[in-house]
């Protein structure tokens, strides 16, 4: 189904990194469609991956985006990939706000490999919805498990879906060095359309190749995919990249740690922890000094009575 359009350099300005959510009136079907370029630039620009690892991270990450459309995410979505050959972790994050991170972690040896069959019997693919508690205090999270059944991401979060929710899902990933993007449509629950609104809807899914799913805007696509049972735009959001860490974040992990570890750590360093985050790149200091402090606050807390009521 390649044509004149697909031959440009991608969606335009103003459609690009944005999540687009739309309902197939007719077929009795919800999509959502992602697209990612200079989010997906900045988190490539990390780090240097195999071409193998860097597509399966845009994947992810526009996979991520994608389910954030499609659940109901108050907090984060993450999706996290684990595993003991050659990738040992890919792991993506969408907010609620529209923010992405990623990263993949690679064995010092080995091939990585595309096909998720060869990952081993041990490998672990999981979503997890972490949304802030009404009163405050520790997050609520739920996290589901995919089988790895299929050789790909998408297929893989098909079946998944089917399983969970037992609905009918559709997806298709696409990365290159430049973008990656997603759609899925998913059967509306209790709704069946006319009689064959979502074998009609797959159909024309079928149809769309992966270069065309990077390449057209989300209006383009929609209109030559689904026009004859009408879309309705339910919704735009911008998506950008941006990290998650902080001091504060940083130090939890240090006490977390134990503060034998924490002096170690900067005795070795010369006097000086220094914590790098692996997703933006940012560098966090701690002198022993600071350290010291840190424990002895967190041995305050610990001590503190309750509150009186």
């Amino acid at each position: 189904m390649m044509t004149e359009a697909s031959t440009q350099s991608g969606p335009d300005g103003n459609d690009r990194d944005q999540l687009t959510r739309f309902l197939i009136e007719g077929a009795g079907v919800r999509g959502v469609r992602v697209h990612l370029q200079d989010t997906w630039h900045q988190i490539r620009e990390r780090a240097e991956y195999p071409q193998a690892a860097a597509e399966l991270l845009g994947e992810a990450a526009a996979a991520a985006a994608l389910f954030t459309g499609h659940a109901k995410v108050d907090g984060r979505l993450s999706v996290q990939l684990r595993g003991d050959g050659a990738l040992r972790t890919l792991f993506a994050e969408c907010t609620a706000a529209g923010t992405l991170r990623g990263i993949a972690q690679l064995a010092d040896e080995g091939e990585v490999s595309r096909d998720l069959t060869r990952l081993g019997p041990d490998a672990i693919l999981a979503i997890t919805i972490e949304n802030p508690s009404i009163d405050g205090r520790d997050p609520t999270r739920y996290q589901g498990l995919v089988a790895l059944e299929s050789d790909s991401l998408a297929g893989a979060f098909e079946g998944y879906f089917r399983q969970s929710e037992q609905l009918p899902t559709r997806l298709l990933l696409a990365t290159d060095e430049r973008h990656a993007a997603g759609l899925m449509l998913q059967k509306l629950p209790g709704d069946d359309g006319d009689d064959d609104g979502w074998a009609r809807a797959c159909a024309l899914f079928d149809t769309l190749s992966p270069r065309e799913l990077l390449e057209w805007s989300a209006d383009d696509l929609l209109t030559r995919l689904f026009h004859e049972d009408g879309v309705q735009l339910l919704g735009r959001k911008p998506l950008r990249f941006a990290c998650s860490c902080s001091r504060e974040r940083v130090e939890a992990m240090l006490v977390s740690l134990g503060e034998v570890e924490a002096e170690a750590a900067a005795d070795a360093a010369g006097g000086e922890a220094n914590i790098r985050c692996e997703f933006c790149g940012h560098s966090y200091r701690f002198g022993k000094e600071e350290i010291a402090s840190l424990f002895s606050v967190a041995a305050v807390e610990l001590a503190a009575p309750e509150r009186l009521q």
